[in-house]
């Protein structure tokens, strides 16, 4: 029996800031809590859902994280409830995401990219950034598909993370 379940952001989304989490869950007196983390600094809170213990409710919460000082692209996020027998974290749900202003400066989104044959993650970057080294952000912003920069096929989909530091604007005759 599913007790809490994180529907958005899916494992290893680019997300930005606020984090949008939204799902299903059950808490003690309706009471669930959340944490946003690397490891190295947090964001955590509650919120009420459903009617009380046993009911299940949906969810959508609007985490603001600009003040935290992550180190890491990827985060936690994590959904629980805490125990009214002994405090403990239990029914946990946890997602990893990868965030995207620790990749690009002013992150506001993501391009879908196929990639056609004979394309490197250079051309890609240049296209997309207007500098050629900077194919590690995607690289970063991809990591269940890119494990090695120089690997790269026809018909992969890539996300390409865009912000406001140093972006091109788009040429409307170039290909997407």
């Amino acid at each position: 029996m599913i007790v809490n379940e994180i529907q958005q952001p899916r494992p290893f989304d680019l997300v930005g800031n606020p984090i949008f989490i939204g799902g299903l869950g059950s808490g003690f007196e309706a009471t669930l809590n959340y944490r946003v983390h690397d490891g190295h600094d947090e964001r955590s809170g509650f919120f009420n859902v459903g009617g009380g213990t046993g009911e299940h409710g949906q969810f959508q919460i609007s985490v603001d994280v600009s003040g935290a000082n992550f180190q890491l692209d990827r985060l936690f996020i994590e959904i629980f409830e805490v125990s009214a027998q002994d405090g403990s974290e239990i029914n946990k749900v946890i997602v990893p995401v990868i965030y995207g202003p620790r990749i690009i400066q002013g992150y506001f989104g993501y391009r879908l990219h196929s990639v056609v044959r004979g394309e490197t993650l250079s051309q890609i970057a240049r296209t997309n950034y207007g500098n050629p080294s900077r194919f590690n952000d995607i690289v970063r912003a991809n990591p269940m598909i890119l494990s090695d920069p120089n690997l790269i096929f026809p018909g992969q989909v890539l996300k390409i993370p865009m912000g406001t530091g140093g972006m091109p604007k788009r040429n409307p005759s170039s290909r997407e």
